[in-house]
C-alpha cells in the first residue's frame, strides 16, 4: 500500500482463492478484480424512540412504523455476522493495496461528513450510540457504497470520482446508507429469510435461541447480496434526507444526485444502480419532501470546511 495521500488502483484484486465478500470488478482489470459488486445494507432500529413521539410533535420526514418481523432475529447477532463481513472484506483489501490510508484526502472528507451525521442517527435508532462507527475507503472504480450494522461505512472511489461529487451529494449517499441500518432493512430481510427456512419452529427456537443464531450467522453473507423492496429505499431516501439536513448539508443535493445517476445508467448501469433505480419518480418524491426538512437544514450548522471533489483514481505503472 502506499502510504502518502494517494494510493492506487492496483494491478489485481484476484479474490478467487478466497470467499467472495462482495467486492466489486475494478474496470481497469476486469477479468481478475472484483472488489463489492454487491453494496451491503442493513442496520438495526428502535423505532420506539420515534413511536413514543406524536408525529404532528415532530420536525422532520414522516416514515412508518418498522417491521416487527425484524424482532424475530437477535440485532446482536446480525451486527457480529456484519462486523465479520466488513473485517473480512478490509483485510482483503488491504492485501490487495486497494485500501485508503488514513492521509487520504478523500478518507478524510468521508470521515469528516461521517462525524457530522452519525450524531443526529440515534434519535432514529438508540443502538446507534453503542455502535463502533468506522468509515473507509475502497480504491476501485465501482460506483458503490454501504453501510453495515453496527454502522460500518465504506465508498468505492469511483463513485466520489465519477460522478463528480460535492459535499452535499456525498452526504446524501451516506445519509442514505445508514438510513438502511436504522431502519432495520437487512435485519428485516434476514428475519423473513429465516421465517422462511425454519418455518414453524422460529418462535421456539429463537427463544432458546438454539440453532438460529448459528442460522444469522452462517446468513453473513447475505448482507453482500441483500436487495430491498421500492418501500425500503424511499425511507432511506427520506430519513437520509433528513440526516444530511440536521447535519449541516443542502438536501436538495438528492436532486443532483439522482440526475448523475440516472446519466450513468445509460448503457450498462453501475451496480449501484440495480438496487437504487433512479428516475424522475424518484426525483419527485424527493422533491415532494424537501420542505419539511427545509426548516432543519437552515438552522443546522454548516460545515467550517469544504472539500474538494476527488481527483482521477491513480493505476500503478507497468
Amino acid at each position: 500500500m502506499q502510504h502518502d495521500d494517494v494510493f492506487h488502483c492496483p494491478d489485481t484484486l484476484d479474490l478467487s482463492a478466497a470467499p467472495d465478500y462482495g467486492f466489486g470488478r475494478c474496470d481497469c482489470h476486469r477479468p481478475a478484480a472484483r472488489l463489492s459488486r454487491r453494496r451491503l445494507f442493513s442496520g438495526l432500529v428502535g423505532a420506539g424512540a420515534l413511536a413514543a413521539t406524536p408525529a404532528w410533535a415532530r420536525e422532520g420526514v414522516e416514515v412508518g412504523n418498522q417491521s416487527s418481523i425484524a424482532r424475530l432475529v437477535p440485532a446482536e447477532q446480525v451486527e457480529q455476522a456484519g462486523a465479520q463481513q466488513y473485517q473480512q472484506m478490509l483485510a482483503q483489501a488491504r492485501q490487495q493495496g486497494a485500501l485508503a490510508p488514513d492521509s487520504n484526502p478523500q478518507l478524510r472528507r468521508l470521515r469528516a461528513i461521517a462525524q457530522r451525521i452519525v450524531p443526529h442517527s440515534y434519535g432514529w435508532n438508540p443502538r446507534a450510540r453503542q455502535w463502533r462507527w468506522e468509515v473507509n475507503l475502497l480504491g476501485s472504480p465501482e460506483l458503490n457504497a454501504f453501510c453495515m450494522p453496527g454502522g460500518k461505512i465504506a465508498f468505492y472511489y469511483g463513485i466520489l470520482e465519477k460522478l463528480k461529487l460535492n459535499d452535499d451529494e456525498v452526504a446524501t449517499i451516506m445519509g442514505h446508507e445508514v438510513a438502511h441500518a436504522l431502519r432495520e432493512h437487512a435485519r428485516e430481510r434476514m428475519a423473513k429469510t429465516t421465517a422462511t427456512r425454519i418455518g414453524a419452529g422460529l418462535v421456539s427456537s429463537l427463544l432458546g435461541l438454539g440453532n438460529v443464531g448459528d442460522a444469522v450467522l452462517n446468513m453473513g453473507g447475505q448482507l453482500l447480496t441483500l436487495k430491498f423492496s421500492r418501500e425500503d429505499e424511499s425511507e432511506a431516501d427520506l430519513v437520509g434526507m433528513e440526516l444530511a439536513a440536521r447535519a449541516g448539508y443542502d438536501p436538495a443535493a438528492g436532486v443532483s444526485l439522482w440526475e448523475k445517476m440516472g446519466e450513468a445508467s445509460k448503457g450498462a448501469p453501475p451496480q449501484w444502480l440495480s438496487t437504487h433505480p433512479a428516475g424522475p419518480s424518484r426525483i419527485r418524491d424527493i422533491q415532494a419532501n424537501l420542505p419539511k426538512v427545509e426548516g432543519l437544514y437552515a438552522r443546522a450548522e454548516k460545515p467550517a470546511q469544504r472539500f474538494e471533489v476527488a481527483p482521477p483514481l491513480p493505476k500503478r505503472a507497468g
